[in-house]
């Protein structure tokens, strides 16, 4: 799974999380992995992703609107998940790095 950054889907949005998983795909054909746009407790962000249908999203806000987003996202086809998913590598520390080395890594990931 490819999971954007915690809260990404309020500062960064789906159209750039969607054209972000979309350049994953076109570089590596043959990975297959799926995806989860983090909004945090971000209402908004979560009704933008869902509508976007971005394939899946993580919601950490109250329980009760959880499940009212988990209906809708349902309805859209969309994976909902009401917490975020633990970090088994986090690439934040390799922000600065060569556009190179970010794609060698990311191929030997998908690869």
């Amino acid at each position: 799974m490819l999971a954007s950054a915690p809260d990404a889907g309020g500062y960064m949005g789906p159209g750039w999380f969607g054209a972000l998983v979309a350049a994953a795909r076109e570089a590596v054909p043959g990975a297959r992995f799926s995806t989860l746009l983090d909004c945090g407790d971000n209402v908004g962000a979560t009704l933008a992703a869902i509508r976007a249908e971005i394939e899946g999203v993580a919601f950490t806000g109250r329980p009760d609107v959880a499940r009212r987003l988990a209906d809708i996202a349902g309805q859209h086809g969309v994976r909902f998940e009401a917490s975020r998913p633990a970090a088994t590598l986090d690439l934040g520390e390799d922000f600065f790095a060569s556009r190179e080395s970010i794609e060698r890594c990311c191929a030997e990931i998908l690869g």
